[in-house]
């Protein structure tokens, strides 16, 4: 696994030994980033259920303002300092349950939702997103999931938009209207 483009282009990345993570294949992370290229740079990206972190890494070396990234998980936590550091990044790695920070974690411009597939967390990731209200205007939400499962809709000013298939692996876009 690599950093596929910016200032760490090409800087190999820890993955976990093991099944507890999942990280996003080459394939379909190139595709979200051809879907987001144009929404990235200088923004604030919010990188949950973050894994090995190769999404927020991916944001970092295009140009990102800052990348938080959390999961439960402490050997993630571990692998996603490790990755930081090899790609010369800082940025906050936070070990705490994903549901509980997107209540106290500030306004974020781009938020990636990538739980483990059988978790049953999307629904109330995006009710949190929406209730919590922590996307700002014009912001994108991107989820990852099983091109089986049926995301939920958002009420507004949040919008489901386009659905990307890759294999097995689903996108769903999601965006918040400006309120201006």
């Amino acid at each position: 696994m690599r950093v596929i483009s910016g200032s760490a282009r090409g800087r190999r990345l820890k993955t976990p030994e093991g099944m507890d993570i999942r990280p996003t294949t080459d394939n379909v992370k190139e595709s979200v980033f051809n879907i987001l290229q144009f929404d990235i740079e200088g923004r604030r990206v919010l990188d949950l259920f973050a894994g090995t972190g190769q999404l927020g890494i991916e944001c970092l070396s295009r140009g990102a303002r800052e990348v938080v990234f959390i999961d439960r998980s402490r050997d993630a936590v571990r692998i996603i300092k490790d990755n930081l550091k090899a790609c010369g990044f800082t940025a906050p790695v936070l070990q705490q349950d994903s549901l509980g920070y997107l209540k106290t974690g500030g306004k974020f411009d781009l938020i990636f939702v990538d739980p483990p597939y059988d978790s049953g967390l999307y629904a109330d990731v995006l009710e949190t997103i929406n209730s919590v209200d922590i996307l700002s205007d014009g912001g994108i939400i991107l989820c990852e999931s099983r091109r089986e499962n049926d995301l939920p809709e958002m009420r507004a000013p949040y919008r489901k938009g386009k659905e990307y298939h890759y294999g097995k692996v689903k996108l769903c876009l999601y965006r918040k209207e400006n309120q201006k």
